[in-house]
């Protein structure tokens, strides 16, 4: 079972960059893609990014094109979100997702998942 943990959440000023991290177990983690969601209060779970396991391939909601970028490096098992040019409709809680193909943007689709972490962007 591929457990996950993500990291690198945290308070910024609007305008700021964050990077998030996600370390996965080792297991299966060359067979999976892997996706970013967050999580608004009171709203759903909304897709962000998603990655293939070779990387070559990514896809991004329209809400972050041009200001997210996700990325993977396998030899340390880990997916990354770098977040620039933040406002405060980013703020969210962030999960890691692990799935068995690359392109869903709905949570079910994916069946592994991180706690989450919390990104909060001031105005």
């Amino acid at each position: 079972q591929v457990q996950l943990a993500e990291s690198g959440g945290g308070l910024v000023a609007a305008g700021g960059s964050l990077r998030l991290s996600c370390a996965a177990s080792e297991r299966t983690w060359s067979s999976n893609a892997m996706a970013w969601f967050r999580q608004a209060p009171g709203k759903g779970r909304e897709f962000v990014a998603t990655i293939t396991w070779s990387g070559g391939s990514t896809a991004y909601a329209d809400s972050v094109k041009g200001r997210f970028t996700i990325s993977r490096d396998n030899a340390k098992n880990t997916v990354y979100l770098q977040m620039n040019s933040l406002n405060p409709e980013d703020t969210a809680v962030y999960y890691c997702a692990a799935g068995r193909r690359f392109g869903p943007r709905v949570p079910l689709e994916y069946t592994y998942w991180g706690q989450g972490t919390q990104v909060t962007v001031s105005s």
